[in-house]
C-alpha cells in the first residue's frame, strides 16, 4: 500500500500499541500529525517540549513501554533535551520523534539545523536519522527495542520533512517476541550463599522493570529471610514502607543512620539498582576502590555490572526475575535483631521535627500521607520542599511515585498531567517549589485542554531553597543569584479555569485539599512557607550561624 512517510509513521505506532502521544507541532513533522489525524493515536498537545518530553517520559515510567514524543527541530529538539536526560538516568524507555530539515539541504546550516548524533550522542540511547522512506519501519522497530532492551532509556529519531512526505510501499513490521534465556535454577541458591556468610545484611532495590508483582515478591522475600529493605533515590514505592522489613531510602537527605547501616553493612544485596552516587553520598558510603563488604549486583544490563563497583556475585538479569525465585528460597540466616533495629530507626526518622512558621511542611505532607488513596499518585521535581516529602510520605503500593532520580527541576508537574490522562479515576497529587512549578506552569493549559486534573501542592518560600541552602553553607549572608519575585498562584490556577486557594497555615490544609478535591478540575493550592524552614533537621539561621563559626 503506497504512503506517505506520517502515514506510515503513525501505522506502525499502532501496530506497537501506542495509545498516546505527547507533543508541540511544527511544520517539519506536518506528514506525521496528518498520519496521526484520523489513527486512533490520542496526541496530548503541550506547550514546550521540556514538558512534553518530561509528560512522555512520566508514561514510559508508569506503562514500562515507551513514551512517545514528537518535536519539531532545532529549538524544539533541544528544549526536550531534559526530558531525554531524565529518560536516560532514571532508565526509562522513550521514543522522541524530532522533525528534521530536508536531507537534500544538509549542512548548509539550514534555518534550524542541528546534528542530533552530536547534541544527543551522550543523552540517550541511540539516535539515528531516517533518510528513505520505505526503511521508517525498519527504524522506528529498532528504536523500540532498543528502548526496551537491558536498561531500558530514549531514543532519539530525525524525520527529514521531506522523507516524511514522500511517498512508499512498505509493509508494517513487529517488534518480535524475545525469548529470554531462563535463568538458572541455581539463582537464588548463589544470592543465599552470599547472604548467609554475613552478619549484617542489606537489601537495596531500584531501577527499571518493576511491577505490583515483583513488589508481592520482595514482601515474600524480606519475610521469610528477615532481612532489612533499602529503596533507592526515588524509588520508595517499590516496597509498601509499612512493611517491617522496609528500612527507608538512601536520598540526598538520608537518614543518618540508616547512612550508618550502609557503611556497616558486611554484605549488600542491590536489586535493579545502578548504586549509584546519590544512594552512597557521592561514594563515600561505599568506596569503589576498596568496598570492605561482600556485594551482590542483579541488573538487567551487563554493562553495568562492574561499571563502578567490582561485585562478588554479578547476575544480569531483572530485578523481578531474580526475586520471583528469592520469594520463595529457603530460608538462610538469621538477621531479626539487625533487621528490627533498622526499622526503629527509620520509625524515629518519621516522627515529626517541627519547622518554623504557621505553615509547617511536615504537617502537611504527613496529613497527605494518612489522608489519601493508598494508589494516590505523588510526583515531584526537586528542591528542598521533596525532603519533607521523601521523609514522612508513607508509600504503600506500586506504581504511585513519579519523581526524577535525575534531579531534574519542573518535573512534577507535566508528570503529574500525564498520570491524570492516564489514571482519572486515581487521585494526583504534585508536590512543586515556587521555583519548580514556574520552570513548567505553563502546562496549565495543556491540563485544562486535556481534562487532567492533577492537585499541585506549591510550597512558596519565595526562592530556589536547595541552592539557598548551599549558599548559605559555602558563602553565609551573601545571598546572590537565588531570591524569587512570585506569582499569585491561586489566582494563576483560577485564571485558566482551575481552582486556586492560598494557605497560611497548616490546620486549614485539611479543608483546602477537600475544596480542591471537590473542583473535579486543575488546581493548585500555594502554601505559604517561613523563610526559616530551609531544610527537614535544620532552618536558615542555624545553617548560616554554623557556617560561620566554622
Amino acid at each position: 500500500m503506497d504512503r506517505h512517510g506520517g502515514k506510515i509513521l503513525s501505522d506502525q505506532l499502532v501496530k506497537l500499541g501506542v495509545k498516546r502521544v505527547f507533543s508541540v507541532p511544527g511544520e517539519s513533522f506536518l506528514a506525521a500529525l496528518d498520519g496521526l489525524y484520523d489513527s486512533g493515536v490520542a496526541n496530548i498537545v503541550c506547550r514546550q517540549e521540556g514538558g512534553a518530553a518530561m509528560m512522555a517520559e512520566a508514561y514510559g515510567k508508569m506503562t514500562g513501554t515507551p513514551g512517545v514524543c514528537f518535536v519539531t527541530r532545532g529549538p524544539g529538539a533541544t528544549n526536550a533535551s531534559a526530558g531525554i536526560h531524565i529518560a536516560m538516568q532514571d532508565s526509562t524507555p522513550m521514543v522522541l520523534f524530532v522533525g528534521q530539515i530536508d536531507n537534500r539541504h544538509t549542512d548548509r546550516e539550514t534555518f534550524q539545523e542541528v546534528d542530533y548524533k552530536a547534541v544527543f550522542g551522550g543523552l540517550a540511547k541511540w539516535v539515528a536519522q531516517v533518510n528513505d522512506t520505505d526503511r521508517l519501519p525498519e527504524y522506528i522497530g529498532r528504536a523500540f527495542r532498543v528502548a526496551m532492551s537491558g536498561r531500558p532509556g530514549p531514543v532519539v529519531l530525525a524525520l527529514p520533512e521531506n522523507m516524511l512526505s514522500a511517498h512508499a510501499d512498505v509493509p508494517d513490521i513487529k517488534i518480535p517476541e524475545v525469548i529470554s534465556r531462563p535463568l538458572p535454577d541455581t539463582t537464588a541458591e548463589m544470592i543465599l550463599h552470599e547472604l548467609a556468610q554475613s552478619e549484617r545484611p542489606l537489601v537495596v532495590v531500584g531501577g527499571p522493570h518493576w511491577s505490583a508483582q515483583a513488589q508481592a515478591d520482595l514482601h515474600a522475600f524480606a519475610e521469610h529471610q528477615k532481612v532489612p529493605i533499602a529503596a533507592g533515590f526515588r524509588r520508595q514505592d517499590y516496597m509498601d514502607n509499612r512493611h517491617a522489613n522496609y528500612v527507608g531510602d538512601l536520598n540526598v537527605g538520608i537518614n543518618p543512620k540508616l547512612a550508618a547501616r550502609v557503611r556497616d553493612a558486611d554484605t549488600l544485596i542491590l536489586l535493579g539498582t545502578r548504586f549509584g552516587d546519590i544512594e552512597t553520598q557521592g561514594y563515600t558510603l561505599v568506596d569503589p576502590a576498596d568496598p570492605g563488604k561482600r556485594i551482590v549486583h542483579v541488573h538487567a544490563d551487563p554493562d553495568e555490572l562492574g561499571r563502578v563497583y567490582t561485585p562478588d556475585l554479578a547476575i544480569n538479569a531483572t530485578a523481578p526475575a531474580v526475586l520471583s525465585q528469592l520469594a520463595n528460597a529457603e530460608h538462610a540466616g538469621e538477621w531479626a535483631s539487625w533487621t528490627a533495629a533498622a526499622r526503629a530507626d527509620y520509625d524515629d526518622w518519621l516522627t515529626l521535627q517541627e519547622s518554623p512558621g504557621a505553615l509547617k511542611q511536615e504537617v502537611v505532607i504527613n496529613w497527605l500521607s494518612d489522608n489519601l488513596p493508598e494508589d494516590a499518585i505523588l510526583t515531584n521535581g526537586a528542591g528542598n520542599y521533596a525532603a519533607w516529602l521523601h521523609r514522612y510520605f508513607v508509600y504503600k503500593q506500586h506504581g504511585t511515585q513519579l519523581a526524577p532520580t535525575s534531579g531534574s527541576m519542573g518535573y512534577g508537574f507535566p508528570a503529574a498531567i500525564s498520570a491524570s490522562v492516564a489514571h482519572p479515576d486515581r487521585t494526583v497529587v504534585c508536590l512543586a517549589g515556587d521555583g519548580c512549578f514556574q520552570m513548567t506552569c505553563n502546562e496549565m493549559s495543556t491540563a485544562v485542554q486535556h481534562g487532567a486534573k492533577p492537585i499541585v501542592v506549591v510550597m512558596n518560600n519565595g526562592r530556589y531553597g536547595t541552592i539557598r541552602m548551599h549558599q548559605e553553607k559555602t558563602y553565609p549572608g551573601r545571598v546572590s543569584g537565588t531570591a524569587l519575585v512570585n506569582p499569585d498562584f491561586a489566582a494563576f490556577a483560577r485564571a485558566y479555569g482551575g481552582h486556586g486557594e492560598l494557605v497560611t497555615r497548616s490546620e486549614d490544609f485539611p479543608a483546602a485539599f477537600a475544596r480542591a478535591q471537590a473542583a473535579g478540575t486543575v488546581a493548585v493550592i500555594e502554601c505559604q512557607v517561613d523563610e526559616e524552614a530551609l531544610a527537614t533537621g535544620a532552618t536558615l539561621s542555624a545553617v548560616r550561624d554554623a557556617a560561620l563559626k566554622g
